[in-house]
């Protein structure tokens, strides 16, 4: 898994989110987010804005792993 997944996932729970309900307020699948927080699929800077705009973090703190 990606630093990046690991983040989004980590993120997610701390705000108290299961994989739905942020699907769901991303406007994205659950399947598609599911990728992403395992890794196999690499989010776009659009996804990455919504996540972090959706979670209150920045989209720094959840890159900042990868860089």
């Amino acid at each position: 898994m990606s630093a990046v997944a690991q983040r989004i996932r980590a993120f997610r729970k701390l705000k108290g989110y299961t994989q739905n309900e942020l699907a769901e307020k991303l406007d994205i699948s659950i399947s598609v987010l599911g990728s992403i927080e395992r890794g196999t699929r690499k989010p776009d800077p659009k996804i990455i804005r919504k996540i972090s705009e959706v979670l209150g973090v920045a989209p720094e703190e959840l890159l900042s792993a990868s860089r």
